[in-house]
């Protein structure tokens, strides 16, 4: 056991490569054969220890799963199952999630956790309940998972952040959302965040996008430490960064600036799969570098120019859709876009992903008209009334509106504007707005003095996390709506239903009678 623990310990300090040659010199060595046949021969009288041990040395060698002697260890591991302690559990956990599934494995991984289920009220270290977590993996009754989550409680005041970071790690293997464990995680890697390596940190951004976990505070220290040391970073590390952010949601606003900063300076060091990422983390965060816009989109134009030779059809949609969400129109892209359309390249019938192409390339086709300097506001915008049926999270706010404005004739529902673009609710009022005007009297023709009203009724996911910033899709039909001559009004949704009848008519009545649209029915957390 010794001699294989040592050549283990040894053999994974090695690079892949240095670890392909030994393994050949290891499994050609003479002594190695020798060395299995006794292992086999003393399987059954080998102490508890020596027995977890030498499983995991051999397998981790990559001596074969169907192998009679990895077989054997199994077998005699599964007759000792009752005899090992709490370090031989962790053990044997950790090497069975590195094995493939058979009778022997699969009755040895039940056998073990019914025994773990046993052993968890005895267990007191934090390091062998994580790995225990790792190792009983996804596919763990929820229960057990329960019950390990409250054997962790019971230790947390315990925690260290090295462990911490590792039972960040064995929640995402176990797919478990402890929220207790995840804010005490979180509160240590806070704390020393400095120390967390670069791989670690992306994990943990990762780790919470996977987990569904949402800490604005735990993203703002990783962003402020990442920005305050942007000096120490590779551009491609913090490219990196910017992604998982992008993913989560969160706009690291100081970031961003920095890094536009780098790429106006040094835009050499942008390869097209870097542009991209670059493109897609701006335009969903809606941000564009304040004092330096032309700059910062004349930086990206001139990149994607550089690429257009090689840019995939696809990735040449993706490109050209970031930069008008941004309220930039790439000209010389957006020729051989159209060009590409015309001859039907673009679109194929047999495209998995051809509906969201359509969209992409309808929004793109909306930003070159609204978006273009010559573009005038519109004396009267052809609308159109879709179904009377309101979805339920609206009708309390119809209620309310009608509660506020006397009947349904002084606002409309379920407007459908050209470029597809849909309010949940407009409302048109005079020049001072102080006074609603009934739609009827407004509807048949143009007149500067109406003002209209556009309410959007909106989820916490259409902003970025922690602010009332629309993210990028929003962002531009607030936009596009403003240069259709609408005062949009944006209204999350979640807290308005969350509001009594009398205060949402209130609410609604402050927001019509008020010269500010900004979002509204959010708090800060």
């Amino acid at each position: 056991t010794n001699c294989l623990t040592t050549v283990w310990r040894l053999f994974k300090k090695l690079s892949e490569e240095q670890q392909r040659y030994e393994k050949q010199l290891i499994f050609e060595h003479p002594a190695f054969p020798k060395l299995c046949q006794q292992l086999l021969r003393d399987s059954r009288r080998m102490t508890r220890g020596d027995l977890v041990f030498s499983l995991h040395a051999v397998v981790n060698l990559g001596v074969p799963q169907n192998t009679l002697l990895v077989q054997t260890l199994v077998r005699v591991c599964q007759e000792k199952l009752n005899q090992l302690d709490n370090r031989c559990i962790s053990v044997l956990a950790t090497t069975l999630a590195g094995m493939d599934t058979d009778k022997n494995v699969s009755a040895l991984q039940a056998g073990l956790q019914l025994l773990v289920e046993q052993r968890i009220p005895s267990i007191r270290d934090i390091f062998t309940l994580q790995n225990l977590m790792k190792c009983m993996g996804k596919d763990a009754p929820v229960f057990l998972k329960k019950k390990l989550e409250m054997a962790v409680l019971k230790e947390i005041d315990h925690l260290t952040f090295l462990n911490a970071l590792r039972v960040f790690s064995a929640l995402v293997a176990m797919n478990y959302c402890s929220i207790p464990i995840l804010n005490a995680c979180s509160k240590k890697i806070q704390e020393n965040v400095h120390d967390v390596p670069f791989r670690q940190l992306i994990l943990i951004l990762e780790a919470c996008y996977n987990l569904q976990y949402r800490n604005v505070k735990l993203f703002s220290v990783v962003a402020d430490y990442v920005n305050s040391t942007a000096c120490l970073w590779d551009k491609r590390q913090i490219i990196l960064f910017l992604s998982a952010f992008e993913t989560l949601g969160f706009q690291p606003s100081e970031l961003l600036g920095v890094f536009a900063e780098k790429l106006i300076e040094d835009p050499e060091f942008l390869n097209l799969k870097n542009l991209m990422i670059v493109l897609r983390v701006y335009s969903r965060l809606s941000y564009v570098p304040s004092g330096q816009r032309d700059l910062f989109f004349e930086t990206l134009h001139s990149c994607l120019n550089k690429y257009l030779p090689q840019i995939s059809n696809t990735d040449l949609l993706k490109a050209v859709y970031s930069l008008c969400i941004l309220g930039y129109l790439p000209h010389r892209a957006l020729n051989e876009l159209l060009q590409k359309d015309s001859r039907d390249e673009l679109l194929l019938p047999d495209d998995l992903y051809k509906e969201q192409k359509e969209m992409m390339l309808r929004c793109v086709k909306a930003c070159m008209e609204l978006d273009s300097p010559s573009f005038m506001k519109p004396a009267f915008v052809l609308t159109e009334n879709l179904s009377s049926i309101l979805s339920l999270n609206l009708r309390k706010a119809r209620e309310a509106l009608i509660e506020l404005l006397g009947n349904e004739n002084m606002f409309r529902q379920n407007v459908q504007l050209p470029y597809k673009y849909h309010i949940d609710f407009e409302i048109r009022m005079d020049s001072d707005r102080k006074k609603v005007l009934p739609v009827a009297a407004t509807d048949d023709h143009a007149d500067s003095s109406v003002q209209r009203l556009a309410f959007l009724f909106v989820p916490l996911s259409a902003f970025c996390m922690g602010t009332t910033h629309p993210q990028g899709k929003l962002a531009m039909k607030k936009r596009h709506l403003n240069k259709l001559g609408y005062d949009v009004i944006l209204v999350l949704n979640k807290k308005f239903q969350e509001m009594t009848n009398e205060d949402a008519v209130e609410f609604l009545k402050g927001k019509i009678y008020s010269e500010n649209s900004e979002v509204t029915g959010q708090d800060n957390n």
